[in-house]
């Protein structure tokens, strides 16, 4: 993001916090006049500011916005996700290092500032950080962050934790509050009925959402193995994309039970792109991540690093 695009992402930011009366970061709902935690508030408000305005420092060579957002127009994304809890900084670098090399266009990694400079330190391709906290995602850009995910719902799953509608699209529009021009991706919950998903994907766009994301890996139970099986597991997702990509006018990137084998069925099926987490990030070492995501990288069309440097060369 250049400097001049960042200061002003970190003004409006902290304007849209001072204008805020019913959207507030305390449990009453109000700030002017609160009466249950008025200093807390006042403090928490304060923070965030200082953290939007320290968004404008040191961005200068980030990703700007169509920088992040070109790999979707030209439905050749793929985003490798090192998942919203996974705050083991060796592993993410591992993570992130695979994604640079192996030629994917974005990296997603658990919304945790120390984590985003590490990454940024890494890698040269945009830097997503996932949260379900809205607040979150502040201090998350002020290090580096160049694009915002609400999804990537997974370990949420595994508690038994499910999100309806209303929810997700409360996150939206609290973040779009917060942050009103960083490329925005929601996620579209799997557990909501096919028709409702899509529903809910109209709703995401009219409120501002950049990019809409599926999944479906985590409900789906393939009954063979090989390469059958990988596209039964994908077919959940596959056919969320399907029909919110015909339904909304912003990209759809297509996640969860995606692999090398379909990959390229996402982009059939009319995604703009794919994120790919534990078929690269559950590997257990970093060769295996670069080889994997590189198996990817190719079924998609893209040029990974190491060809791009081969290519510079000549």
């Amino acid at each position: 993001m250049a400097a001049s695009a960042a200061t002003t992402q970190a003004l409006s930011a902290a304007s849209s916090l001072a204008r805020v009366s019913d959207a507030s970061l305390c449990s009453s709902q109000s700030i002017a006049g609160c009466r249950v935690c008025p200093a807390p508030t006042i403090k928490k408000i304060s923070q965030l500011r200082r953290l939007n305005v320290a968004a404008s420092a040191g961005q200068a060579d980030a990703p700007s916005r169509q920088d992040v957002l070109r790999p979707f127009a030209e439905k050749k994304a793929f985003k490798v996700i090192a998942g919203l809890k996974n705050f083991n900084r060796e592993n993410v670098a591992e993570i992130v290092a695979a994604a640079e090399q192996g030629g994917a266009t974005h990296v997603d990694i658990a919304c945790d500032p120390e984590l985003v400079k590490l990454a940024c330190s890494l890698t040269s391709v945009p830097v997503c950080v996932s949260a379900v906290e809205p607040e979150l995602f502040v201090p998350a850009v002020a290090a580096g962050a160049t694009m915002v995910e609400i999804g990537n719902y997974d370990p949420f799953y595994a508690e038994g934790r499910t999100f309806d509608a209303e929810e997700v699209l409360a996150l939206t529009r609290r973040t779009r509050q917060l942050l009103p021009t960083i490329p925005l991706s929601v996620t579209v919950p799997h557990t909501l009925p096919l028709p409702d998903q899509v529903h809910l994907a109209e709703l995401l766009e009219n409120a501002g959402a950049d990019i809409i994301q599926t999944e479906g890996g985590v409900s789906s139970a393939p009954t063979q193995a090989g390469v059958a099986g990988m596209i039964e597991k994908a077919s959940p997702t596959l056919a969320a994309a399907y029909s919110i990509s015909r339904a909304v006018s912003i990209p759809v990137m297509c996640a969860s039970g995606i692999s090398d084998v379909t990959a390229s069925m996402a982009i059939a099926a009319g995604a703009a792109g794919v994120g790919v987490g534990s078929a690269i990030n559950k590997l257990n070492s970093g060769i295996a991540m670069i080889a994997a995501t590189r198996a990817i990288a190719n079924a998609l069309g893209l040029v990974s690093q190491e060809s791009r440097e081969r290519l510079a060369q000549h």
